[in-house]
């Protein structure tokens, strides 16, 4: 297949995703529907290394990541990081409910080895994934081996559908309050507040770049400049610490201190390229999932992922409703566990879209859930995951 036929196909499905989830006003997520028609595709007609073909696996995924978090810090301010414990509290107590139904329920209904495995990547991504199915194959356990990373391809199916529901019913609500109960006043003020920020960081010690020199370039330099000592110093700590953790971090000090423009992707008009180029890395192992592997694994895979869920639902929305945040958006952040970045963004952004009447209600609506949702995901799959494989590896 050539360059140009693979990256036909690629963007016809994220195309396709897109004029889905506007015509279903999100209710269908075009993630869910990409997921659906990459693993058609792969159960088909596409080669194994569709994305690669392009141009689009690694390491361009990789420094999309990169640039893409540090991008996402510079929309976020200091204060807005500070106030975002609570999130991390429940979407860990999320995941405590996750383990808590998984590991005795599922260990009784589809085994021990079974609910181990599959435990710490239905919390995250493919690095807990990948320590659980080698755990497993060390022990000659090939079934629960596959088991681990089928369950990290799959989860997505559950996760998308739920969060986009959760986030128009919280997203209704929110609209509720902008236009009924003082919240346009309340919206207005953070957004002269924010656009304050923009203008002047607040604690700047750059100076500002004229807008003549604001061009592409120049703020995709500076921009990498940020992710780059980011992965910099995550190293120094032999990532220990995430390098995405750090640059997300990098990112809000460099907005802050008036380094890097506010949504430098966006002034740039590179923002859509690199998040393409990540979602089609993020598919590729959908090729991985043949039928015969799913048909041997289906039971303990679906029945794992349900229990999952549930538990992650009742801790999340106990302690959520004790900490101010209503049920829908205290398991959305929970839910993050099943996908994380960059589909915790999309699936925002389209709830945003598919409520908001007008440019400023789409602003409100992505201020007041987008942070959440990013946080989440990095509680969940960056850091919570890893550090649970880790001690379940342990436990096969």
């Amino acid at each position: 297949m050539s360059p140009i036929t693979a990256f036909v196909l690629v963007a016809a499905i994220f195309a396709i995703g897109d004029i889905v989830s506007t015509k279903s006003k999100a209710f269908i997520p075009s993630v869910f529907v990409a997921a659906v028609l990459f693993l058609a595709g792969y159960w088909t007609f596409f080669p194994k290394n569709i994305i690669d073909i392009p141009g689009l696996g690694m390491p361009l995924a990789l420094m999309s990541m990169y640039m893409l978090l540090t991008h996402m810090g510079t929309m976020m301010s200091v204060r807005e990081l500070l106030a975002q414990w609570k999130t991390v509290a429940i979407a860990l107590f999320g995941l405590v409910g996750m383990c808590a139904l998984t590991l005795t329920a599922g260990a009784a209904l589809f085994g021990r080895q079974a609910a181990i495995a599959a435990t710490p990547p239905l919390a995250g991504g493919i690095v807990a994934a990948l320590m659980m199915s080698e755990a497993a194959k060390a022990k000659g356990l090939m079934a629960i081996s596959v088991l681990a990373l089928v369950m990290y391809v799959m989860q997505g199916f559950a996760g998308y559908p739920l969060t986009a529901v959760c986030l128009r019913k919280e997203g209704q609500r929110l609209l509720d309050l902008y236009h009924h109960h003082g919240g346009k006043e309340q919206a207005r003020a953070n957004a002269q507040t924010a656009a304050t920020s923009k203008n002047d960081a607040r604690w700047r010690i750059f100076p500002a770049t004229p807008p003549e020199y604001q061009t592409t370039f120049v703020l995709l330099a500076k921009l990498a400049v940020v992710a780059w000592v980011a992965v910099w110093a995550a190293g120094l700590t032999k990532n220990a610490v995430s390098p995405f953790v750090v640059c997300l971090l990098a990112g809000v000090a460099a907005a802050e201190t008036g380094f890097i423009e506010r949504r430098p992707l966006n002034l740039s008009g590179s923002f859509g390229w690199l998040m393409l180029s990540l979602m089609a890395y993020v598919f590729t192992g959908f090729s991985q999932a043949t039928p015969a592997m799913l048909g041997q694994i289906v039971v303990p895979l679906v029945g794992i992922i349900i229990l999952g869920v549930a538990g992650m639902a009742l801790f999340s929305m106990f302690l959520g409703t004790r900490l101010g945040f209503t049920k829908e958006m205290a398991l959305a952040v929970t839910l993050t566990a099943l996908y994380g970045f960059p589909p915790n963004y999309i699936l925002t952004e389209e709830a945003a879209k598919a409520l908001a009447e007008t440019p400023e209600e789409k602003e409100f609506l992505m201020n007041e859930m987008l942070p959440q949702m990013l946080v989440g995901g990095f509680t969940t799959v960056t850091i919570a995951s890893v550090v649970l494989a880790g001690f379940m590896a342990k436990w096969l």
